[in-house]
């Protein structure tokens, strides 16, 4: 079966992509297309593919798996799912790799040369509030993994497709009039799935890192407008922990980190519903 292969060099990190299933394929060459894929990398810090299973399976429940190194680390998925699988696979690498990095499950965005980190657990509308912000003006750093450099404490981007679920998808498409989106998978462990195009100008700037200057957790409630509320820094700092993928791995570098961080960051719970007050009322935090 023909192999589709890029090259993809986003933020930080190179991947190596292959892939035998027309539609990964084609949802990678639309949401990057403004990526410029290297023919030949110097040097690839991930090599990845999705390959349809068993030639039977692809008649009967077709499904995918997902390969690093050759390397099987997730069982399969419906082939319908094979996008969103190597969007995670991607992330699933930084996560447990990249360890020059302090890892944060958390968004972040950009304005005035001020990086807002915005942890997060699964389901708070962190990626909704991310690509809204996106698609308002705001750099996207990612909508899910910040990277701490542990070498100059600034924030890292990784620019890639922001992850949406449910009724995200349109209510996000309705806010910025369209997009570009990857085909949803439906019935995922996460519900319907659909990945956003990051913004042109986010990309153009992905290799230039900013400080962070403050941490937010958001949430979204319904009904809320926007409410923002302070928090002492140690209370936010031992949350922070607990958002980090490898925080115990670094020990004492990643406490020295975040505690630098912390003494210079301003902290504060977010509840929205309205995207334009949370756009206001964070970039007052920034001006």
């Amino acid at each position: 079966m023909t192999q589709y292969h890029a090259n993809l060099a986003i933020g930080p990190f190179t991947f190596a992509v292959a892939t035998d299933n027309a539609a990964v394929a084609a949802d990678l060459q639309r949401i990057y297309q403004h990526v410029a894929l290297p023919a030949r990398p110097d040097f690839v810090d991930f090599d990845l593919s999705v390959r349809t299973r068993l030639p039977w399976r692809r008649f009967i429940k077709p499904q995918v798996d997902f390969f690093r190194n050759e390397q099987r680390p997730f069982k399969p998925l419906p082939r319908d799912q094979g996008y969103a699988m190597l969007e995670w696979g991607m992330n699933w690498c930084v996560a447990n790799h990249a360890h020059q990095y302090l890892i944060v499950h958390a968004g972040v965005v950009e304005r005035n040369g001020k990086a807002i980190v915005m942890p997060a657990v699964q389901g708070a509308g962190k990626s909704t509030l991310t690509a809204a912000l996106a698609y308002s003006g705001w750099r996207l750093f990612s909508d899910e993994l910040a990277l701490l450099g542990l070498a100059d404490a600034q924030v890292h981007p990784f620019p890639r497709a922001i992850n949406l679920k449910n009724d995200a998808v349109g209510i996000i498409a309705d806010f910025i009039g369209g997009g570009v989106f990857s085909r949803t998978a439906h019935d995922t462990s996460k519900g319907s799935v659909a990945l956003l195009q990051p913004p042109v100008d986010s990309l153009r700037a992905m290799r230039t890192p900013a400080p962070p200057a403050v941490v937010v957790f958001p949430s979204y409630v319904p009904g809320s407008g926007v409410r923002l509320t302070s928090l002492p820094r140690p209370a936010a700092f031992e949350e922070v922990i607990g958002h980090c993928f490898n925080y115990h791995l670094l020990g004492l570098e990643a406490f020295e980190l975040l505690y630098g961080m912390f003494s210079r960051c301003e902290c504060y719970r977010l509840e929205y519903s309205d995207f334009a007050l949370a756009d206001a009322a964070l970039t007052e935090l920034v001006a």
